[in-house]
């Protein structure tokens, strides 16, 4: 069995708030051996994979939990691609990369995709697990001899092929770049293609705009519009619909769909199921341990590769890497209005300096989740922040006489204080946080890191989480509570929210552009529509059925359900169960 020894080092507190515990406490070390001792460079403590027993006492008493031993879930007999350093990440195997297909990879965060398409594009050279010594292209390429790799690294070599990258991270190109959208693409725009590009993905109005002014969903479309305007054989996209509504997400794919046309080669990192299911050709899973290790999988057809993945279980490798099956409830139809009636709000209007929103009056409901769904600049988030107090309509009045707890579209991160600090100074309801709460989103496994240090999808969950729990609250308003989260734990967050509002008889209100999400958690939905920054017109809410049969015919896109585990997924535009769907104008699959 091989085992990984990880020491996350700059959360280490050794000599600082710790004397070594984890050596003091280690059974080989107490026999005479080094097992673990101390690096004198840095005064961290370094494990010995090879002397280690696996018996996780240094893991239980590590004061700030920043070791992991883990036993790979599958022998494994090459090196890894990638290692980090001693102690450190490491990841095995890579993709295949196909020309004219889009290739995707599906997997948690944190456990290696972001670090294959640094290597794939060229922006990082693998070491092969030889950290120690500088990593070369010529080994690279000796590594991959006879394998299917070993052309695309020579060429990578040789620098005969061009690579076009779109990072995660969006926020660094108003530092890179000082200027406006149009100056951008203009300068990047080596397939002269800057005015069909820019129609696709509906940026004509922002392109002389300043690139520090733009939201995250414009800056996030010019950074798919740069990178898909380079005159490149591979194109990498790093989580490309963070930030994007639902139409944004389709005119994406259907750019990246046009360069495969075009025979390039494309692979995309995606935690929305439902787009990476529409958009690619072929998956591999990653799976292994977050921080520790990841293993790419062998490549799959879309349909196996995402219901493989839900179920935790690799076919053709024999290996289960995780304990349930991650299923779609398809839940019966009910009749909402069964259910009491806790508050009603009026008709109201509200403007703003180049923007007017008009909402229709509704109600809201015991125990109940009530989904919101529309563009992007169409008066959701203004909507949620009137529920709250945060704004005041100018028309209509609002007064809900309920207990409101409100988690906002963006977060910031308090410094300096660890998260089972900040837990402690909420007000929470401490029972519905470990019953329910913590034992679906594992918040508690984040108490000793600092909330500074916590991934955009680890942050996320912590603000969510506490929203849930806040004591009294009886309207939970959660503002985009997927961003950066990764599929698994999408899924386990919708269980969280529907398992909350139903067993304390809340009612909740989600705004969110996953239909598969929205699928999942919602009992009824209200729909936003009008021009993205001109004017919004929300509806009052719909059934389940109605409001998604309305969205999905809006966005033009139709939806059936995979037979083995309930999962929607969006029909190919023209194939025949989406003409049929068309023709009897049910665009949503369940009617109830």
């Amino acid at each position: 069995m091989t085992r990984v020894a990880v020491l996350e080092k700059d959360r280490c507190i050794n000599k600082e708030g710790c004397n070594f515990i984890c050596g003091n406490v280690c059974p080989v070390n107490r026999a005479g051996k080094e097992c673990i001792i101390v690096n004198k460079e840095d005064n961290k403590p370094v494990i010995s994979e090879d002397l280690c027993i696996g018996c996780n006492i240094c893991v239980i008493k590590c004061p700030v939990d920043c070791i992991y031993i883990e036993n790979l879930v599958q022998e494994l007999t090459d090196d890894p691609v990638q290692r980090f350093g001693e102690n450190e990440f490491r990841v095995y195997r890579l993709p295949l990369i196909r020309q004219g297909e889009i290739v995707g990879l599906i997997g948690r965060n944190g456990i290696g995709k972001s670090t294959i398409l640094n290597i794939l594009s060229g922006q990082l050279i693998p070491n092969l697990g030889d950290y120690e010594n500088e990593p070369s292209y010529d080994k690279v390429v000796n590594f991959f001899k006879g394998r299917e790799l070993h052309e695309y690294f020579s060429s990578l070599k040789n620098k005969s092929i061009k690579v076009s990258f779109k990072p995660q991270n969006i926020n660094d190109i108003p530092k890179a770049f000082k200027g406006n959208v149009n100056e951008l693409l203009k300068k990047v725009d080596e397939r002269k293609k800057l005015g069909e590009i820019t129609k696709i993905l509906n940026l004509e109005k922002v392109l002389n705009r300043d690139l520090k002014s733009l939201s995250g969903g414009e800056l996030q479309r010019v950074a798919i519009a740069a990178a898909a305007l380079k005159d490149a054989d591979f194109y990498a996209f790093d989580e490309p619909t963070s930030y994007l509504d639902v139409k944004e997400r389709l005119n994406m794919a259907a750019l990246l769909r046009s360069l495969a046309l075009e025979k390039k080669t494309v692979i995309v990192i995606e935690h929305d199921l439902a787009v990476l299911d529409y958009l690619s050709d072929y998956v591999h899973l990653l799976y292994g341990k977050k921080s520790v290790y990841g293993i790419v999988s062998n490549s799959k057809s879309v349909k196996n590769g995402i219901n493989e993945f839900l179920e935790g279980f690799v076919k053709d490798e024999n290996v289960r890497f995780r304990k349930e099956e991650l299923k779609f409830e398809v839940k019966p139809s009910t009749d909402y209005k069964l259910k009491n009636i806790i508050a009603e709000y009026p008709s109201m209007k509200k403007s703003f300096k180049d923007f007017f929103l008009e909402i229709e009056g509704g109600d809201l409901r015991e125990a109940e989740v009530l989904g919101i769904m529309g563009p992007n600049g169409i008066g959701k988030t203004t909507f949620v922040k009137m529920l709250a107090g945060v704004e005041k309509p100018d028309v209509g009045s609002i007064d809900l006489s309920l207990k409101v707890s409100y988690k906002p579209q963006y977060l910031s991160a308090e410094h300096g204080i660890t998260v089972s600090d900040f837990i402690a100074t909420q007000n929470i309801d401490r029972s519905i946080f470990k019953q329910e709460v913590d034992r679906r989103l594992f918040i508690s496994e984040l108490e000793n890191h600092k909330l500074e240090e916590l991934s955009g999808g680890e942050l996320q969950k912590v603000a969510v989480g506490m929203a849930l729990c806040r004591n009294d609250a009886e309207l939970v308003l959660l503002d985009e509570p997927t961003a950066f989260v990764d599929i698994e734990d999408r899924l386990n967050m919708a269980d969280t929210i529907r398992s909350v509002t139903d067993s304390k008889k809340k009612v909740c209100l989600v705004v969110d552009h996953d239909i598969l999400f929205q699928d999942y958690v919602s009992d009824r939905l209200m729909i936003f529509e009008g021009e993205s920054s001109v004017r919004g017109l929300a509806r009052k809410p719909f059934t389940m059925h109605d409001g998604m049969n309305h969205f999905l015919k809006e966005m033009g896109i139709s939806l059936r359900r995979e037979s083995s585990n309930g999962r929607p997924r969006i029909n190919k535009p023209g194939s025949q169960l989406d003409q049929e769907q068309r023709n009897k104008e049910e665009y949503y699959y369940a009617k109830g």
